[in-house]
């Protein structure tokens, strides 16, 4: 397998929006599922879909919440899902799939970041179960639902920069870091799009939205994203950062350009295919090597099919 991995000039840049990148695209009759579809990237990536035409609908762990987000959105459902937990995502796969629904894109969007250490669910440290083993097991379960073609859609980060898998110590029983917990689960994200690919019937890209101030910072100080520099004294984002609309505009392209029928596997940045990463200043971005590896992508599938006791794709 060889991943192309550098610009294929898609016309648009880090500035683009997700209603940009979905200029002349008409989504009317198609379905679209994005976890965590109702703050921050994810409702921007689900407000610039429905505008475009689609049904959109958005699993939550606090559905309430969700309902309230999407309020006056039409063309929404919310259905109750916490990826935590695999008997949730079994119940709610189950439930989704007795509808008869056939889903075009899915958006891996929810996500955890600097979450305290937690060992949840059979022991798995927290970001790479939420971030990564939840969505495997639920791409997994929702298979019969997706249709020939459909797109999948994984929001990874620069912060893979942080760590390839820790393939000795993937739970961290041993000299936790947050930061590290968090880039290993989103070069596990890179990897989950490559191997996902290799399957008939579906194609599937990582995706770095870019530096946005979102919900998911909620566990950093203030005073930690000052000295970090991704906000002013006057707590506005630093220059360099995006707004959602922004962020969300390359999931956004990934799920629906027709430029990328002929790629897959990939990791995107800024409405475009990423080159390979030149420096290690993740600001400017770019993919490391193990984020793209296909033998990395395969021995991780292994590893969180046995984990989750699901692989529906290989057997």
């Amino acid at each position: 397998m060889t991943i192309t991995q550098h610009k294929i000039g898609s016309g648009f840049g880090a500035h683009s929006t997700a209603d940009d990148v979905l200029t002349g695209i008409d989504l009317s009759g198609r379905y679209v599922l994005i976890t965590g579809g109702y703050s921050g990237l994810g409702l921007a990536a689900t407000s610039a879909l429905i505008r475009a035409g689609a049904h959109v609908i958005v699993p939550a762990r606090r559905p309430a919440a969700a309902t309230e987000a999407l309020r006056g959105i039409p063309r929404t459902e919310v259905w109750e899902l916490d990826l935590a937990d695999l008997g949730s995502i079994r119940t709610f796969s189950d439930k989704f799939l007795e509808t008869g629904t056939s889903l075009d894109i899915v958006l891996a969007n929810a996500g955890v970041m600097a979450h305290p250490y937690d060992l949840i669910g059979p022991g798995w440290e927290a970001h790479l179960a939420i971030n990564h083993l939840g969505h495997y097991a639920l791409i997994n379960r929702l298979r019969p639902a997706l249709s020939q073609g459909a797109r999948v859609v994984s929001v990874a980060s620069s912060g893979h920069f942080l760590s390839d898998i820790r393939w000795d110590d993937p739970h961290f029983r041993r000299g936790y870091d947050h930061w590290v917990a968090y880039g290993q689960s989103k070069t596990a994200n890179a990897l989950f799009a490559v191997h996902l690919d290799t399957f008939d019937g579906v194609r599937a890209f990582a995706v770095h939205p870019g530096s946005i101030l979102t919900p998911l910072q909620r566990r950093i100080p203030r005073e930690q994203q000052l000295a970090q520099g991704w906000i002013t004294p006057e707590g506005r984002p630093a220059d360099g950062f995006k707004t959602p609309e922004q962020g969300a505009a390359t999931a956004v392209w990934a799920a629906t350009s027709p430029l990328l029928d002929a790629y897959g596997g990939a990791y995107c940045q800024d409405c475009d295919i990423a080159d390979p990463a030149a420096t290690d200043d993740m600001l400017i971005g770019g993919v490391k090597p193990w984020a793209t590896d296909p033998g990395s992508a395969a021995r991780l599938w292994t590893l969180s099919a046995e984990l989750t006791d699901l692989d529906t794709f290989t057997t």
